[in-house]
């Protein structure tokens, strides 16, 4: 038997560094699904004035921004480096408590995690840590724009860049092994420069830019579509498959988010506004939330997942929930986009339950 020892104060504090920002990321998860939900018109208690008119940017800034935050820094390995999601999980206790100086607040979080992914990009210089880091960048920029002023609406395509140049960069890191052709690398690069010229014209020419950024979108779903590794680890039985088909069927969502960025421009009515906003943000980013959270989740966290046919369930359930609120949205069907609300929340605690249910049969198996 193992004597039993405290743990060391170093190991005390590099834990608390991951377990504070983890555990106030997952409190600010749920209150971003609560909030969505009052504003659908759900009969649920309100959470407060602040947090119900903030439910964009719980979601981004405070839920996504801490965990992507906490993830680059355990891969950096700099005690430094957890500054931005203990800033970002600070920033969000000042958004609920409508303390002043909230959009600063994330914006320090997503400088220290520009100033990380670009020193995680000089250890190994590529198109995928070139890409990552411009996603820190958009973060930071649309963190900026917030803090001067500019309306929510404005800052969503700078917030929809972090996150999808986030995923593509990762995604092209771990395929790097594959052999592509000079074409391919071309064409990568051609649908992100056309998506990045979109983001950045959909601020200042409105109309013009948001469609040249649904079509960039579009652009980027069929690249990772078509050269993604999913395409052959779909073929590969247990977690490799699932995760081959959160990846696959988040791009057929960003490409419909995309689709209808190019034919609605900046001045679509609020139902097909919210149909764009949730094919990207609940169809594309969680699915590629389930897909990587098998992964990543025991990296960072120190666990061990044990996969089984119940991850699929939380799946199915997301993306029968988007269609049924997408759907709802071009159709004006108000029942349906609530229904289809309330669903997207029950997947995500779902997949949730499911991960924790995976972690604790792991570690009682070991």
């Amino acid at each position: 038997m193992h004597a039993t020892t405290s743990p060391t104060p170093a190991l005390s504090g590099r834990r608390a560094l991951l377990l504070v920002p983890a555990v106030l990321a997952a409190a600010t998860l749920l209150l971003g699904l609560w909030s969505g939900l009052v504003r659908l018109g759900v009969p649920l208690p309100v959470p407060g004035a602040t947090a119900t008119a903030a439910h964009g940017p719980l979601m981004v800034a405070g839920f996504f921004g801490t965990l992507i935050g906490l993830e680059r820094a355990v891969a950096l390995g700099r005690w430094w480096g957890f500054g931005a999601p203990v800033l970002s999980a600070a920033a969000t206790l000042l958004l609920l408590a409508g303390a002043p100086g909230v959009p600063l607040g994330y914006a320090l979080a997503a400088l220290v995690l520009l100033v990380a992914s670009a020193t995680l990009a000089r250890r190994r210089v590529s198109a995928a840590s070139v890409t990552v880091t411009a996603g820190a960048a958009a973060l930071l920029a649309g963190d900026l724009l917030w803090a001067a002023g500019w309306p929510v609406m404005r800052l969503v395509p700078w917030w929809m860049a972090f996150l999808l140049l986030t995923v593509a960069g990762e995604r092209l890191e771990l395929s790097r092994l594959l052999r592509r052709s000079s074409f391919a690398e071309r064409a990568y690069t051609g649908a992100l420069a056309l998506y990045l010229a979109g983001v950045v014209g959909a601020g200042w020419l409105g109309d013009a830019g948001t469609r040249v950024m649904g079509l960039g979108m579009v652009a980027l779903a069929a690249w990772l579509t078509q050269y993604d590794l999913a395409r052959r680890t779909l073929r590969v039985k247990g977690q490799p498959r699932f995760v081959a088909a959160s990846l696959l069927s988040g791009y057929v969502w960003l490409a419909i988010a995309g689709a209808t960025a190019l034919a609605r421009g900046a001045h679509a009515d609020p139902f097909t506004y919210d149909a764009l906003l949730h094919a990207f943000f609940l169809g594309f980013t969680f699915s590629m939330v389930f897909g990587h959270a098998p992964i990543i989740l025991p990296a960072v966290l120190r666990v061990r997942v044990t996969f089984g046919r119940a991850f699929y369930v939380p799946l199915v359930l997301l993306h029968a929930s988007l269609a049924l609120r997408v759907g709802s949205d071009l159709t004006w069907w108000f029942a349906g986009r609530r229904a289809g609300g309330l669903l997207g929340a029950l997947a995500i605690l779902t997949f949730a339950a499911v991960m924790v249910r995976a972690a604790r049969t792991s570690r009682h198996a070991s």
